[in-house]
């Protein structure tokens, strides 16, 4: 418990204030309508059904203001930057921008579901207090108004069926259109679908337009109705609820006389909730779109081994950390599509570069479009850079940097300015250590990346620290002759397959190990675990570090980051 603490604690609060303020919402909302005066002859027509929906409501405008915050990447790249000074356990939180994005999304679907039946039941016993007659309450509170604006029961004829509600009121049809809307983006949103189908999810997903428009005006109708307070005096519930055989008669003794009493719906709430959050995603929507619109010039494109296209690139004004990512759109392609992908460049370079893999689509167009528009390919272009959790591997004394496949692309960008911060001679850099570990399934598919490797291995050897950069490569899929070929040249200097100094390790990391080791070499500091991979590596790395933390701050403590976008 003590080192799962070390790594979320911070979050474990942010979750629990959130989820304290849902349940405060909800509770507080149901005994306004449960219990509240107002709702009194309401509750006669609905029952309890009526508390049910408007507190899943209430929980609904505050999950739905939340829920486009996580993914104004601008914002969040901007508290980044003014955090810098702040402890790393309050900008590890934005990292979890899309963990929470995704969190909001369940319990909006969970919340609309409940409201969703609830009124499914409000609606069918609006439809049964109208046919009660005026001998019952229920009966006459449904007759009350069917001439001017002071109604309590919408269902207003014979006609009128819960169908026909839902198809001929703002708050139906609003409310059917949101709720399909909800049920493509939710199911569109798998992993299976994100992962095989990207643009299915892309396009799916901007149906937020429409489920945020529905929002906003789906409460214009105000179908739930309460007493106004003028009525509430004149004709108290109490008194004049076993009366109602008498509303509106002229008897001899007027002191007896209740009224009849007049309803009214509330003004819609929804906006005051999200139209805050909207605008500030439309800035930054206007920031991207600027931003994405000034000219990107391809000054390289190489071609390398298994499908992997490098891109150089310059624009005006750009300006990156490591580890940071862009978003790339190709218009010949498509024009609506955006992707994104880490930059591979350093800070100190004067272009900056990414590596597409081909594996999609989209990729695959990419790649083509490259090699038959020789030398630079068709027109992109680029919004970002955005910050992720890699722009902080400096702030560690220790850093463990953990790259699975073309994972390595953010690590590249690092190891890069590491070696420009050697030819440099930089005095303040922070970091003493660096652990990199690099999982693939072929070596082949990433040669640019072991030339990068290679040249950092002759500087580090000719500036006297070849102790600063400690990296194990791990071969996942290999074939006989693969390992003959390594074990007959095990005692060259160099490694048979990728022609380091490092040798390659056949199969997967023994992380138990691994960690351990670190954590005896430097049993006082605080060491940055970084993972750009898979998300089963990432459970695997994350139990690591809570096992191998210390929750005394003195020993040794390990923090979790993954890369997200």
């Amino acid at each position: 418990m003590g080192n799962w603490v070390v790594n979320h604690w911070f979050s474990a609060v942010v979750l629990a204030a959130w989820l304290g303020l849902n349940i405060f919402l909800f509770v507080y909302y149901y005994l306004v309508y449960e219990k509240g005066p107002s709702y009194a002859y309401t509750r006669v027509l609905l029952g309890p059904a009526l508390a049910w929906a408007r507190a899943s409501a209430a929980c609904l405008n505050f999950n739905c203001m939340l829920i486009l915050l996580p993914v104004c990447r601008n914002l969040l790249s901007f508290l980044r930057g003014t955090c810098s000074c702040c402890r790393r356990t309050l900008r590890k939180q934005l990292d979890n921008n899309l963990a929470f994005h995704k969190l909001l999304g369940y319990t909006i679907a969970l919340l609309t579901a409940v409201h969703t039946i609830a009124h499914l039941f409000n609606v069918e016993r609006y439809c049964d207090s109208r046919d009660e007659g005026n001998s019952t309450l229920p009966g006459m509170l449904s007759a009350i108004g069917r001439t001017d604006n002071l109604w309590l029961n919408p269902v207003r004829s014979q006609h009128e069926t819960p169908t026909y509600l839902a198809f001929t009121t703002i708050a139906g049809v609003t409310g059917v259109v949101i709720t399909l809307a909800l049920i493509l983006m939710i199911t569109s949103s798998t992993e299976f679908i994100r992962r095989c189908y990207f643009e299915v999810f892309w396009y799916t997903h901007h149906l937020f337009i429409i489920f945020f428009a529905g929002l906003l005006i789906h409460g214009v109708g105000r179908l739930v109705r309460g007493q106004t307070s003028e009525s509430m005096e004149e004709e108290p519930f109490d008194e004049c609820k076993s009366e109602f055989e008498k509303w509106g008669r002229d008897d001899d003794d007027e002191e007896d006389e209740c009224g009849v009493p007049k309803f009214a719906g509330n003004a819609p709430a929804t906006w005051k909730w999200i139209l805050a959050p909207i605008i500030l995603y439309l800035i930054e929507r206007l920031i991207r779109f600027i931003r994405s619109r000034q000219k990107v010039v391809v000054t390289k494109a190489v071609m390398h081994p298994s499908k992997v296209l490098e891109l150089q690139m310059k624009k005006r004004g750009f300006r990156m950390e490591v580890g940071q990512y862009i978003f790339i759109n190709c218009p010949s392609i498509s024009r609506l599509e955006w992707h994104p992908f880490t930059l591979t460049s350093a800070p100190e370079e004067d272009f900056f570069s990414v590596h597409i893999r081909s594996a999609g689509d989209w990729t695959e167009n990419l790649n083509k479009a490259f090699q038959e528009l020789k030398p630079y390919g068709p027109k992109i272009e680029v919004d970002g850079p955005f910050g992720t959790a890699s722009e902080d591997v400096f702030q560690y004394e220790v850093s463990m940097l953990v790259g699975a496949g073309i994972g390595v692309t953010p690590f590249a960008s690092i190891l890069k300015s590491i070696w420009y911060k050697f030819q440099q001679s930089d005095q303040n850099l922070k970091t003493k250590k660096i652990y990199f570990y690099w999982i693939c399934r072929e070596t082949g598919a990433f040669a640019w990346f072991a030339d990068l490797l290679a040249s950092l291995e002759e500087e580090m050897d000719s500036s006297g620290k070849a102790g600063f950069l400690n990296y194990r490569l791990f071969l996942t899929s290999w074939d006989n002759n693969l390992a003959g070929h390594a074990v007959i040249n095990f005692d060259d200097a160099t490694d048979a397959v990728t022609g380091l100094k490092q040798k390659t390790s056949y199969g997967r990391p023994a992380w138990n190990n691994e960690f351990a080791a670190v954590a005896e070499a430097h049993p006082r500091s605080v060491v940055g675990v970084f993972l750009c991979g898979p998300t089963a590596l990432a459970k695997t790395l994350q139990t690591a570090c809570h096992q191998h933390s210390s929750i005394d701050p003195r020993k040794v403590q390990f923090y979790f980051n993954k890369e997200n976008f």
